[in-house]
C-alpha cells in the first residue's frame, strides 16, 4: 500500500528501553514497510479555533546507539496524519485525560486514531474490568475503610488493594487480617477514607502467574506469564516480576468473546488483559505492552499483525 504519514505520541523517546518497549518494536516495522513516522510528547499538542494541532519531529528508528534519529521538525493540523497511535503510558492522569479530548476533535473521515480516544476515557483501566462482573475476582471500590475490612472478612481474611491511578504495579498491596497495621494501611492508602481504592479477592494462582493476553481487533494474538519473586506478590515486570512463555486458552477466548462487542464500540483495537487463575483482573487500554516479550517466547512478530491493522483502519477512513 502506499506509504502511510504515522504520529506517535508517547513518552520521550530518549528514555525507551529498545530491548521490552512495545512502541519501538511497532515503529520498526512500520518504518520497515516505508511509512514515515513522526514522534509527539502530549506538550507537543494543541487546539486552535477548534483544530487539533501538534508539533511534530520525524523521527529514524533502529536497534543501534542511538537508536532514533530526528529527520525533521514541522507543526500543522493532527488530521494530515494517515494514523495516530496514542501511546503514552500510564497513569491516567488529568493531563491524559485532556490530550483524550483534545485528539476526539480529529476528524475521523481523516485520521484514525489507536486507541480511539473516546474508549481510553471510557475505559478507565482499574475500573473498566467492573463492567464484566461475571468474569473478574470478587471486587469492591471504596473509600470506607470499615466496608474495606468487611469485605476482606468476607474473603476469608485476605485481599489485594490497588490505586485506581497505579501502573505498571505500583502501590499493590496484599493485606491480611492477621496483620497488626491493617488499620494504619488503609488510613494510608485511602488518605483517611478520602480516596477510593480497588480491593479484590487474593488469587493465590498468583504464585503461578499473571497472565498478560494481547488482543488485537477482538482477538488474542499471544499471551505472556509473569512470574512474581518469592518475596513480592506483584508479578509486574517493572517491578522485577520474571517472563515465561504464555498459551492463549480457551478461557483466554471466551473472556475476549465476551468483551470483543464492547472493544469495538468504543475503538479499542489494541489491549492488554491481565488473567490469574482464570479471573480477568484488569484491562490495560493506553499502552499495552509484552509484544516483544511474546516475539523471543514464541518466535512470532506480533508487530506485523500490529501494523497490517494500522494499515487497515488507515485504508477505512480514506475510503470514507
Amino acid at each position: 500500500m502506499a506509504a502511510l504519514k504515522i504520529g506517535v505520541v508517547m513518552d520521550p523517546i530518549e528514555k525507551i528501553n529498545v530491548n521490552t518497549d512495545t512502541t519501538f518494536v511497532v515503529m520498526l516495522e512500520a518504518e520497515r514497510r516505508g511509512h514515515a513516522l513522526y514522534y509527539m510528547q502530549q506538550d507537543d499538542l494543541a487546539i486552535r479555533g477548534g483544530t487539533p494541532e501538534g508539533r511534530y519531529k520525524k523521527v529514524s528508528v533502529a536497534r543501534a546507539t542511538p537508536h532514533y534519529k530526528i529527520t525533521g521538525e514541522s507543526a500543522g493540523p493532527l488530521a494530515d496524519f494517515d494514523a495516530i497511535l496514542m501511546r503514552k503510558d500510564p497513569p491516567f492522569d488529568t493531563k491524559y485525560f485532556y490530550t483524550t479530548h483534545l485528539l476526539s476533535l480529529i476528524d475521523a473521515k481523516k485520521c484514525v486514531v489507536i486507541n480511539d480516544p473516546h474508549g481510553l476515557r471510557e475505559a478507565t483501566e482499574k475500573l473498566y474490568a467492573l463492567r464484566f462482573p461475571k468474569l473478574i475476582p470478587p471486587s469492591l471500590v471504596t473509600s470506607d475503610m470499615a466496608l474495606l475490612k468487611k469485605f476482606m472478612d468476607e474473603q476469608g481474611g485476605e485481599m489485594i488493594v490497588k490505586p485506581l491511578e497505579g501502573a505498571g504495579g505500583r502501590g499493590v498491596l496484599y493485606l491480611s487480617k492477621k496483620d497488626r497495621n491493617i488499620g494504619a494501611i488503609l488510613e494510608m492508602v485511602t488518605a483517611e477514607g478520602t480516596v477510593p481504592v480497588m480491593a479484590q479477592r487474593y488469587l493465590p494462582e498468583i504464585r503461578q502467574g499473571d497472565k498478560r493476553v494481547l488482543v488485537l481487533d477482538g482477538e488474542p494474538i499471544g499471551a505472556l506469564l509473569r512470574i512474581p519473586k518469592d518475596n513480592d506478590n506483584r508479578a509486574n515486570l517493572h517491578v522485577g516480576g520474571a517472563s515465561a512463555r504464555g498459551e492463549v486458552t480457551e478461557r483466554d477466548r471466551e473472556i475476549c468473546r465476551a468483551l470483543a462487542p464492547d472493544f469495538k464500540k468504543l475503538g479499542l483495537y489494541f489491549v492488554g488483559l491481565d488473567v490469574i487463575g482464570g479471573w480477568l483482573t484488569e484491562i490495560n487500554v493506553t499502552s499495552p505492552t509484552c509484544v516483544q516479550e511474546i516475539d523471543a517466547f514464541d518466535g512470532v512478530k506480533l508487530e506485523e499483525k500490529i501494523v497490517d491493522s494500522i494499515e487497515k483502519k488507515a485504508a477505512a477512513r480514506s475510503k470514507n
